[in-house]
């Protein structure tokens, strides 16, 4: 909460001081973000860091056990993500990121980058510099925001229910101390332990249409108090509790 009102106190400032928000030189332009500014309108055939940025945003809107690349190419599964996203906002639902698509994602990150609901601290309570794992702590950080952004739509489908992550990322020696297995998403950054108001189950099943290509919860051995999700090369589901 603190965080989005110091957001709206700055708009307010830059209001008060005469600069124009949300306006900008070329079509799809909304220089009033913190975090990033797209500065065109992006469709397919588009090509760059631009389009890299949109993924990792909309890549919690795919269908069931579909992963969307981060390759910075605007092909059509990007397309059928954006209009899922503009879809569950109540945008016009073309396939096209422009203005109104770029309002709604601003509305929806911290100056961090990270989403409104989630944070760098929640998916790291192991230290403080994304460190000891099995991939460098710049790449785990990188992880864990496109891990968030698929939370957040996970949690918008579900009707903005609140989602509890108890475990993110963790070190080789954080990883240890709970036991954790020697191969574990968690020590790539992509990995998240949720628990919150709904069952388990219901966070596993709603988990196959946001990305994750491991879903792990009841019924698989130590995973009968919480669901895991992540981003595995070898995608693998199991929660045999849930039919999953």
């Amino acid at each position: 909460m603190f965080r989005r009102f110091a957001r709206l106190l700055a708009v307010i400032v830059m209001l008060a001081s005469g600069v124009m928000v949300g306006v900008g030189a070329t079509a799809g332009t909304a220089h009033a973000d913190e975090c990033y500014s797209w500065s065109r309108t992006l469709s397919q055939g588009a090509s760059g860091s631009d389009v890299t940025q949109l993924q990792i945003r909309v890549a919690g809107w795919v269908t069931s056990g579909e992963r969307l690349s981060y390759d910075g190419q605007y092909g059509a599964r990007t397309a059928a993500a954006v209009r899922t996203f503009q879809s569950a906002y109540g945008l016009a639902a073309d396939g096209v990121a422009g203005p109104a698509t770029f309002s709604k994602l601003y509305a929806l990150q911290d100056a961090d980058c990270t989403p409104i609901h989630f944070s760098y601290a929640e998916l790291n309570r192991c230290n403080s510099d994304w460190s000891g794992g099995a991939v460098p702590a710049v790449t785990a950080k990188a992880n864990a925001l496109k891990t968030m952004w698929k939370l957040e739509a996970m949690r918008h489908a579900l009707g903005d229910v609140p989602l509890t992550v108890s475990s993110g990322f963790r070190s080789y020696a954080c990883n240890s101390a709970v036991g954790g297995s020697s191969t574990s998403r968690h020590l790539y950054g992509d990995a998240a332990d949720l628990t919150g108001s709904l069952t388990l189950c219901r966070l596993a099943q709603q988990a196959r249409t946001h990305g994750f290509s491991e879903i792990l919860g009841p019924g698989y051995p130590d995973h009968n108090d919480h669901t895991h999700v992540a981003l595995d090369p070898s995608p693998y589901w199991s929660a045999p509790a849930c039919g999953i």
